[in-house]
Parts: structure tokens; sequence; C-alpha cells
């Protein structure tokens, strides 16, 4: 069978994944109505993510993209070439969206309408060159991101599975509920794109009253449904990696680590974080393949020559949150939950003085941000993250480290292949 033809069989593959994936979203079960649950649904009925419909949006680009199947007959320099010219319309749209947002937020401007009219139309038309070319670049950067993990031994018969499928979108927001008196995701509910920021705070304002929950909404890059979705961005290294994020949640998914996701917060961090693991690998061998130009520099030497004076110490955002992290636990271990409360409102304001503008800081915060502990910040003292980079620093390889955390249920166990000596 010729490349081309393998190639078409696997996009074959692709679109029988993405039918049975609409299958499961239009079949969906309800779920049982306990009176928290049903209380929060009726706080955010008309602000819920509409799946369906982005899911039939989803398939006509992925639909087109295999039926055209253009990209099989370009070299690679055509395809990177594609790829860099649909970002670089990304980056245009963003541009101009930005700006029109600050014409329509300017209170001296009396018709925003009419003084964003040139802007709307230049919008509109790098929109429609956006829309010809973004089924061909997603294939492409699909098929470079599965070609490393091919490459990595993550592949079954020459085909990664599951395969490499993505939608770039704007994203839905999550809003994520945790109890006061500890930090835990309850729950994480997709809402609508757009929120206003005003709409977002009465939403969280409204189940701190009604259920005394703490409640954040707060923004994703991506969102490991099939195919995955991934925020519009301009920015190849984000992309890269994102896209191998995403791809890892598809496939530590069909393993029992990933069928646990929700059993507990552990297992979310495992999940998190072996994602974060994935991408940060997976992206970066994408870049020093396809993108050479665009790899990150390494990072430089941050210790000063023994001649040289110390430089003045800087803000560290990941040491004060990690710091705040152990804080708050401290207090909420103690029952001090007023307490963890205005500590926590005192340091947000503390992190906003110096540069980072965080809207709110509570338990939510936490039970989200938390979860994504390769590095240090607001999983705080938390052991479960540095527990997973363990297992991959004495993991031989990225397939192996996947395939020992593919069968972990509980941070137990993670713990106990840490402890065995000589680990594949």
């Amino acid at each position: 069978m010729t490349s081309v033809v393998w190639l078409r069989f696997q996009r074959w593959i692709d679109w029988v994944l993405v039918s049975v994936a609409l299958l499961i979203v239009l079949s969906g079960s309800q779920p049982v109505l306990r009176d928290e649950r049903y209380r929060l649904s009726v706080l955010v009925s008309s602000d819920v993510f509409d799946f369906v419909w982005w899911e039939v949006q989803a398939l006509g680009v992925k639909l087109e993209a295999l039926l055209t199947g253009g990209y099989l007959y370009l070299d690679e320099a055509q395809q990177r070439e594609i790829v860099l010219q649909f970002l670089s319309l990304v980056g245009e749209v963003r541009e101009l969206d930005a700006q029109m947002a600050a014409v329509f937020a300017d209170p001296e401007t009396a018709d925003p309408d009419v003084a964003t009219a040139d802007l709307q139309a230049e919008l509109a038309e790098k929109r429609a060159e956006m829309a010809t070319l973004q089924p061909l670049a997603e294939a492409i950067l699909q098929q470079q991101v599965a070609t490393v993990l091919a490459e990595e031994g993550l592949a079954v018969g020459g085909i990664t599975w599951p395969p490499v499928m993505m939608h770039m979108t704007p994203l839905p927001s999550i809003l994520i509920v945790s109890p006061r008196e500890r930090i835990d995701r309850l729950y994480g509910i997709p809402l609508r794109h757009g929120m206003s920021v005003a709409e977002k705070d009465a939403l969280e304002t409204a189940v701190l009253q009604q259920l005394n929950r703490a409640a954040l909404v707060v923004p994703i890059g991506g969102l490991g449904i099939y195919p995955a979705m991934v925020l519009e961005s301009s920015n190849i290294n984000w992309l890269a990696d994102t896209i191998a994020h995403e791809w890892a949640h598809h496939w530590l998914t069909l393993h029992p680590v990933g069928l646990y996701y929700n059993q507990t917060p552990e297992m979310r961090t495992i999940n998190e974080t072996t994602a974060s693991i994935v991408g940060t690998e997976i992206g970066r061998q994408v870049i020093a393949r396809y993108y050479p130009e665009h790899l990150p520099a390494p990072p430089a030497a941050t210790s000063p020559p023994p001649t040289q004076s110390p430089q003045p110490s800087t803000f560290d955002f990941r040491a004060e949150m990690a710091q705040t992290r152990i804080t708050v636990d401290r207090l909420l271990s103690e029952g001090q939950i007023v307490a963890a409360e205005f500590y926590m409102e005192a340091r947000r304001r503390y992190f906003v003085a110096n540069g980072y503008n965080i809207r709110k800081l509570n338990q939510a915060y936490f039970a989200f941000y938390g979860s994504y502990a390769d590095e240090p910040g607001a999983s705080g003292s938390d052991p479960v993250g540095p527990a997973v980079l363990q297992l991959r620093a004495q993991s031989p390889s990225l397939k192996a480290f996947l395939e020992t955390i593919a069968t972990i249920t509980s941070f137990q166990e993670l713990q106990q292949h840490l402890n065995q000596p000589n680990q594949p």
C-alpha cells in the first residue's frame, strides 16, 4: 500500500472515530438530578455550552479535510508554509478583535458600529481566508504531531492510536465548583464562549450564596473531547504542546488511569500532569523537526558570575503561589475557613500589585490550577505532581512512562511503582 493510500486509510479511520464521538454526544444519558446538582444546573441553564452544535460544526471541517486530502500531495516545506500562513491570519484576526473591543469600550465613541465599520469588513475578510485554510492547516498539524508520536513508539500498526484529531475554535469557559472547607473539584461545567466578566462574577456569587460553594469561571486552552477543542492561537509552540496534551488525554481515557480521572483529586492531578509532560516533550520535538526557527532557546543561566553583585530579587509567581496554597491548606485543615478566604483575598491583591491580574483567588482556583502539577505553583506541597515527574525521570522513554502510568488507579499505586527498584 502506497504512503498516500495508507494515509487516506488512516483519515477514513479518523472519520469513523469522529462519527462515533458524535453518536455518543447525541445519545448521552441524563444525570441523576440530586438536589445540589439540580440547583446548580438551574443556575447555569442559560449558559451551558452546546456541545452537539459544536460537534456538528467540527465534523464539517474534518469531513472537508478528509474528502480533499490535499495536504497528502504537499512536501514538508509546503505543509509548513500553509500552517504558518494560517497562524499569521489567526494573529491578524486576534489583533483586529482587540482593536474593535477597544473602540467599543471607549466611552468617547458615540457610535462604535460606525467607527469600526472598516475593521469589521477587514475582520470578515480575514475570517473567510482562515476558514479556507483551516481544514488543511489542522490536518497538517495533526499529521506532524502523529508522526512524532509514532517515532516515540506510540502507534499501532503504523497508526497513532487514537488518531490525533483536533479543531481550533473559540473555547467554552469552565465553571469550577469546590467545597469551601477543602480544595476539591466537585463540578466542572463548560459554559458558552464570550461570557462577560460581570456575568461570570454573578454566576460565581450565586453559587456561593445559594449552594455555599466556592466557584470560579476559568478559561481553558483545550478540551479533550473528540476531536479535541483547541483555542485559536498564532503561537506555534503553544499549539504543538496543546495538541499533544489533548491527544494524551485521549490516550489516557483508553486506559484505567484515564477511566479513574474523576474518582479522586489525586487521579485528576496524575492525569493532568501526565498530559502536560506529553505536551511539553512531544510539542518541543514537533517544533524542532518542522519549525526549528521557532524552537525556544535554552534557559539562560540565572546565577551571576562571582565577580558581579547579586541582582535584586524579582517576584517569583510560582514560588509565591505555592506558598499561598500551602498556607491555605493549613488553615482549611484547622477549620479556619473564613481566615483562609480572607488570606486568599489579601494574597490576590498582592499578586495584582506585582502585575498578575488574578480576578478571584479561592478554593475553586486551586481545585483547577492545582491539577496541573508539572511545575511548582498552585499545587503547593501536593506530592502527586512531583511523584508523576519522578516516574517520568526514572522511565527510559516516554512510551515506557505512559505504559506504566496507564494501569495506575490510585496515588498509592503510583507510590508503589516509584518504590520498585529498576523501574523499566
